[in-house]
């Protein structure tokens, strides 16, 4: 997962990805947040959050790498459409393009602990507004077109009041038509991020090369060392650079895990645990 006490003071509006500026709540806009949401495990229970406070696995509260402390988001999954209510109490997450870290009793309602991640899209919201699920925004589809950059991993953005959401229910029809009626492109991105049946386990991921050559290396030198545990070599664009990433298993337990990162670290080779659907 993420680091809890981690603190990072950049500003908090994107428009391109990596690029950020403040973007505080107004009676005229909207701040819209859109990408990968993940959550904590339950070992980061009573640990202490970069706010002060203890981590509580059931309370409705996140973490955001730069929004203030006690800032509330209505969190949607643009593929299920469900929502909850969010207050930030921490910051995170630093690693995988995540944008948000839910606290488990927020990501259960969203589908995020079966799947592992989700991509949401989040409209900060007023301060007295009740934390817990929430109706999903009428205007769902509106609020994730209004990205200006739907091709990047991550964005903040400003949407008019006159497209922010109301609080009235929708029947389960009007929901599937909502996100249905997002632009094709958006869509396509959703489809090649999420899935329907979520894999369960976990990897080591045991490093990240710009050269293919020397992923292949670290791949072969592994497999020689542990010749019954499956090594793949896999291809991303991170940044606009094609990296080649090395991951090891998959292991049905994260402490299973961990003991081949711990045998592999013996050796020289570092590494660290992701679950299979964080990828």
């Amino acid at each position: 997962m993420f680091f809890l006490l981690t603190l990072l003071g950049a500003p908090a509006h994107a428009t391109t990805p990596g690029t950020t500026t403040t973007a505080p709540a107004s009676s005229t806009a909207t701040t819209v947040l859109r990408g990968r949401a993940s959550w904590y495990g339950s070992y980061f229970q009573g640990r202490r959050t970069t706010s002060g406070e203890r981590y509580n696995r059931f309370a409705y509260t996140c973490a955001h790498k730069t929004l203030p402390f006690g800032t509330r988001l209505r969190v949607t999954n643009v593929k299920n459409g469900k929502s909850v209510v969010v207050r930030v109490s921490d910051r995170g997450p630093f690693r995988h393009q995540r944008i948000i870290d839910l606290s488990e009793i927020a990501a259960r309602p969203l589908g995020v602990v079966e799947c592992g991640a989700a991509t949401i899209v989040a409209e900060v919201v007023a301060a007295n507004t009740p934390l817990g699920p929430a109706t999903t925004p009428k205007n769902l589809a509106a609020l994730f077109a209004a990205d200006p950059n739907p091709n990047a991993a991550f964005a903040t953005y400003k949407v008019p009041a006159a497209i922010e959401p109301t609080a009235a229910p929708e029947t389960t029809t009007e929901k599937a038509t909502l996100i249905a009626a997002s632009p094709a492109s958006k869509a396509q991105v959703m489809t090649a991020t999420e899935t329907a049946n979520c894999p369960a386990g976990f990897l080591i991921q045991a490093g990240s090369f710009v050269d293919e050559a020397n992923a292949r290396s670290v791949q072969a030198r592994i497999k020689s060392l542990l010749p019954d545990v499956n090594v793949q070599v896999a291809q991303d664009l991170l940044d606009g650079r094609q990296r080649s990433r090395v991951l090891v298993g998959n292991f049905n337990e994260r402490p299973e895990a961990e003991a081949v990162r711990q045998q592999l670290l013996m050796w020289g080779i570092g590494g660290l645990v992701r679950e299979v659907a964080l990828r």
